[in-house]
This record gives C-alpha cells, structure tokens and sequence, in this order.
C-alpha cells in the first residue's frame, strides 16, 4: 500500500512542492515547527532512514543541502535543523527546520498554522533559490 508520501509524490494529495528530481521530493510540512519546515523523502518507499542504499543516501544528503541553503535564503535563521525521526509514516524522511535555538526543534511544541496562500507564497520563494 503506498504512503501518503508516495502519493504527494504521484500528485494525487496536493503538496507544496519545494523541490523535485528524479530521486527526491522536497515540500513544506503541513504542521510546521517554523515558517519553511520541509520534508524530503525518497521517491523509492524505504521505510526506515537507515535502510536506504549507501549511494541513494548520499545523494539525499546533497539534495536536503541544496533545499537547506534556499531555506536559509527566505528565512530568518541562524541554521537549519536536520531530524529524522521515522515514526510518523513508514516512508524514510527528513526534516529541515529552520532554527535559532535549540528549542525550535522540539516537536513537542505547538505547530504553526498557515494559509493555502502563505504556504504557496513560502513555497515559491524557497523553490526561487534551488
């Protein structure tokens, strides 16, 4: 059964794309931490992190760079925070998070609300800086 990341993927749940290749795809998480938190997840399902191919790994690393240093030109941040966490969906993925504490990176805190618009606006101008 495909993920609900498979399916942002294949365009059949609408997402706000960041950036797309031929082996990752990068958008904006719906219940963010902070204006730009962005998910990046293989477009092979791999349910675990560490269960995907050394060279796939690699280039998700270099890809989730190039997304994070666009982030860092839109937002206002000191860095952007990597987790992967791996429980919310069984589909491996990562979390850029813009940060300027260590606290901004807790997922215990309460989530940020956007509209359609501001999540569409954010997503355009970090997508400009790939």
């Amino acid at each position: 059964m495909a993920t609900i990341f498979s399916k942002i993927i294949k365009g059949e749940i609408p997402s706000y794309k960041i950036a797309e290749d031929d082996d990752f795809y990068a958008f904006l998480d719906i219940n963010p931490l902070a204006k730009g938190h962005t998910l990046v997840v293989p477009k092979v399902e791999v349910d675990y992190y560490f269960d995907i191919e050394d060279t796939t790994i690699a280039k998700m690393n270099v890809f989730c760079k190039r997304v994070a240093k666009a982030i860092e030109q839109v937002v206002d941040c000191k860095r952007v925070g990597v987790a992967v966490l791996g429980l919310e969906v069984p589909h491996a993925h990562v979390h850029l998070i813009p940060i300027n504490n260590l606290h901004d990176i807790n997922f215990a805190r309460p989530k940020l609300k956007f509209t359609d618009e501001e999540f569409r606006n954010i997503a355009e101008e970090i997508s400009k800086n790939i």
